[in-house]
């Protein structure tokens, strides 16, 4: 029985494929539509796209278009194939605009760039055209049932784009040279300035001290005291910010070469 069992499974997966060969080498632009519609349904999202490929540029305007690239879309977003998803579900809502599908192919055509945001690391054009298409769908939808995720996504996205601009600030100071403290200082005014409800505000706060220590002590006299000073005020801002600071230790050490410092001053 098991043996005649998976005989049979074997002759209906060669049929199946057969049916499938056949359907895309027919000139029937329905054969194709039924046998992509069924590779749809089972999953078979590769196949579906290959019929579907084949057919969209003479099914438009066609009765059964709006499902046709409705299931286009989303078997690209199914393979993850995101540019070609995205592309696709913004094709299907702007030419479906009374769509009942609309609210779910505006939402997963953002969502499909947002699939597309690379690393921090790594440059952000794409993210920054994710979080354009997520803030659009939620002006577009403000009640949707997709709202909370796509404000969590927009916020994560954002988050990314802070990541990076902090890291890049940052990197003024942990090169170590001189030259660069001033940098840093202006990079970390920027970062803060721009996103002032950033979670890394903290440790933003503690880079622009060090680098406004490392530039007091490394100082010509003539200027040691006017830096030693900012300095010093920076530990106020940082410790004001958060006074259990996960950098209070570093940062008391600081604090207390900088008064030390400026004790000569004050002869």
């Amino acid at each position: 029985m098991k043996k005649f069992i998976s005989v049979l499974l074997i002759l209906v997966a060669l049929s199946s494929c057969s049916s499938y060969q056949k359907a895309l080498k027919s000139e029937d632009v329905a054969v194709k539509f039924d046998m992509a519609t069924k590779m749809y349904e089972k999953g078979k999202y590769a196949r579906a796209i290959r019929l579907f490929e084949q057919i969209a540029p003479s099914y438009r305007g066609k009765p059964q278009a709006e499902k046709m690239f409705y299931m286009y879309a989303k078997s690209f977003y199914a393979e993850k194939q995101f540019y070609s998803a995205g592309y696709q579900f913004e094709s299907f809502a702007s030419s479906y605009p009374k769509s009942e599908k609309l609210e779910e192919a505006s939402y997963l055509g953002a969502v499909s760039y947002s699939n597309l945001s690379p690393v921090y690391s790594l440059d952000q054009v794409d993210t920054y055209k994710a979080i354009d298409k997520l803030q659009s769908f939620i002006n577009n939808f403000p009640d949707s049932q997709y709202l909370a995720e796509a404000n969590v996504k927009v916020k994560f996205l954002r988050e990314k784009l802070e990541k990076k601009s902090f890291e890049i600030a940052k990197q003024y100071n942990t090169t170590g040279q001189y030259i660069d403290y001033n940098s840093a200082l202006i990079a970390l005014d920027n970062f803060i300035a721009d996103f002032p409800g950033t979670p890394f505000k903290e440790e933003a706060l503690f880079y622009k001290l060090d680098s406004s220590y490392k530039l007091a002590i490394n100082s010509v006299p003539a200027k040691m005291q006017e830096r030693l000073l900012s300095a010093k005020a920076a530990y106020g801002v940082l410790v004001k910010f958060n006074p259990n600071t996960e950098f209070k230790a570093k940062a008391d050490d600081m604090l207390v070469r900088i008064d030390t410092d400026l004790k000569q001053f004050s002869k």
